[in-house]
């Protein structure tokens, strides 16, 4: 990934959930909330209720191509979780892509002028 650290640091996950705005789909729920840094963080949570860990697995890695996929088009200096929801075991990857298209990077990018906007 070319601007992007991975999320490791759960204390950064709480706080994009509780502070960070977000979008959610039927595939996915988008947090971005600015770092101040220039570079993006990214982090992927796949949890229990998604199903097991095969499909879970898959859908880390469908949502990682995504944003390698888009990483060019999004601001630089945020920080981005993506958690997957269960429907997104069953789609392709050309959904998936189809969605980032239309709403996922052009929801990130609003969000982050919305953030960078209230710290003015």
């Amino acid at each position: 990934m070319l601007y992007t650290e991975i999320l490791n640091d759960n204390k950064i996950f709480l706080a994009l959930y509780k502070k960070g705005k977000f979008t959610a789909s039927k595939y996915t729920v988008i947090y971005v909330k600015p770092n101040g840094r220039p570079y993006n963080r990214f982090g992927i949570t796949a949890g229990k209720k998604i199903g097991n860990a095969v499909c879970r697995n898959r859908a880390k890695r469908l949502i990682r191509q995504a944003y390698r996929d888009f990483e060019i088009r999004l601001p630089v200096g945020l920080d981005i979780v993506i958690v997957a929801r269960a429907p997104i075991c069953d789609i392709k990857y050309g959904e998936l892509y189809e969605y980032m298209d239309k709403y996922g990077a052009e929801a990130i990018c609003r969000m982050a002028e919305k953030s960078a906007d209230k710290r003015k």
